[in-house]
Parts: C-alpha cells; sequence; structure tokens
C-alpha cells in the first residue's frame, strides 16, 4: 500500500481543498493526508522536521522562506484573496472600523497570513487618517490562528462564532468566507473598498519532487482544479494585478 502524501494547508484553504483532494484523488488514486492550521505555525512544524510533501499557505513569505532555506524546491502562487468585516452591526466598513465601542477581532500576526494581512489594512488606512491604523492597532483583538487562542469547535466558521458568542463586534477575515456564510441571516459581510483592500497571495511550496506531489500541483492549477477554489470564493489566479 503506497502512504498517503502529506500536505500541510492553511486553515483558510479548509473549505476548497477537501472536494479538490477527493476529487483529485478519484481521478489518479494518490491518497492525500491533508492537515490544516495557521500556516506560519505550520511552517514552523516543517522546520522541525515533520514530514511534508507540499505545503499551501496563504501568503508567500513563508513559502519564499523554505525555499531561500533550501527545504523547498520550488513555489507556486495559486490563487488569491481578499479581506472583508464580518460583523452582526450596521454600518459601512469605515464606519464599522472607526466606531469606538465596537470590539475589533483579528486573527494572529506573525502566526496567521490573515493576521498580518489585517496589519497590513492598517498601515494603508494610516495613509487615509493619520492615526486611524494605530487606533485599530491598539484596538486589534487577535482571538484566532495564535499559539493560544481561541479554539473553534469544529464545523464553525471562526467569525459567525466569534460574534455569536460575544467574542467581538466586528471580525476582519478573509472574503471567501462570504460564500459560506451568505446564508446565515444573522451575519453579514461588509465589503472593504478596492482601493484600501489587501490582496493575498496564496503560495505553494514544493518539499518534494515526486511525481505524485507535481501531479497535485499540476491539478491545483489547472482549470478543474482552480474551479473548486472559485466556487468556494477565492479570486482566480488569472485576477492578480
Amino acid at each position: 500500500m503506497t502512504r498517503a502524501l502529506p500536505l500541510f494547508a492553511a486553515g483558510s484553504l479548509r473549505l476548497a481543498l477537501t472536494p479538490l483532494l477527493n476529487h483529485f484523488t478519484q481521478l489518479t488514486g494518490i491518497e492525500v493526508a491533508a492537515q490544516y492550521g495557521p500556516a506560519g505555525l505550520l511552517r514552523e512544524r516543517i522546520e522541525a522536521g515533520e514530514p511534508c510533501a507540499l505545503f499551501a499557505s496563504a501568503n508567500r513569505e513563508h513559502p519564499q522562506h523554505l525555499l531561500a532555506t533550501g527545504k523547498a524546491t520550488k513555489t507556486q502562487t495559486f490563487t488569491w484573496n481578499q479581506l472583508v468585516l464580518t460583523t452582526q452591526k450596521s454600518g459601512d466598513w469605515l464606519d464599522l472600523l472607526t466606531d469606538p465601542a465596537l470590539r475589533i477581532g483579528t486573527s494572529t500576526p506573525g502566526c496567521d497570513p490573515s493576521g498580518d494581512y489585517t496589519w497590513a489594512l492598517f498601515d494603508k488606512l494610516e495613509q487615509l487618517q493619520p492615526g486611524l491604523g494605530q487606533q485599530l492597532r491598539l484596538r486589534a483583538i487577535p482571538l484566532v490562528g495564535g499559539r493560544d487562542t481561541l479554539s473553534v469547535p469544529p464545523g464553525e466558521l471562526a467569525s459567525a462564532w466569534i460574534l455569536r458568542h460575544g467574542f467581538a463586534d466586528v471580525f476582519i477575515g478573509y472574503a471567501h468566507y462570504g460564500k459560506a456564510l451568505s446564508g446565515q441571516l444573522d451575519i453579514r459581510c461588509v465589503p472593504i473598498a478596492p482601493e484600501h483592500n489587501i490582496r493575498c497571495e496564496y503560495q505553494l511550496a514544493v518539499l518534494e519532487n515526486s511525481a505524485e506531489v507535481m501531479a497535485l500541483v499540476e491539478f491545483i492549477l489547472s482549470h478543474e482544479g482552480q474551479a473548486f477554489l472559485t466556487s468556494a470564493g477565492f479570486l482566480p489566479l488569472t485576477s492578480q494585478s
């Protein structure tokens, strides 16, 4: 019996990769054992020597670091994302962020790229309104994606669960979750103006140069594989500016 390919993938990819990998296995007979988590913490596990054939990161920093240190042999951008506000409150995105009475939940910078992208958003908003970015950094509450942050129950979407349990009034996270949240009437996703939003680049890091790994990379990049990502709300690979 052949071993299953060990894949580490950012948690935000779970909804897209679960059906994608199932279909890949049906087509090729190649089994894949996926583990999901914050990409920064997954990179630490790779660097500590845990077996991983392919790493699907929510940013380019971690794959590029693995490439620079010789742990990865190739990197490849495979999809894009943006940020969105999730809330039960009314108002547009800037009203929500500038309301000092609202608690802002985020992922954890350093451990989770979603947190890093959120801090990059704060930097852009500092240019929009001097002082705003710094205020948001001080108000932001890293609730998930860290070593000792909240443990979201399996099957729950972090943003909705956080809001319903009163840990925050607004959560800044990935825009692709809007598709999964669209049927939940008590939760609304509020888009951030495109000129202020962040482009979130997802990259693969190839750690094992086997035919099976290359077949999986090729499938993820194929029209069929990309359809699973866009169906889950990710932006097409061809949408980069």
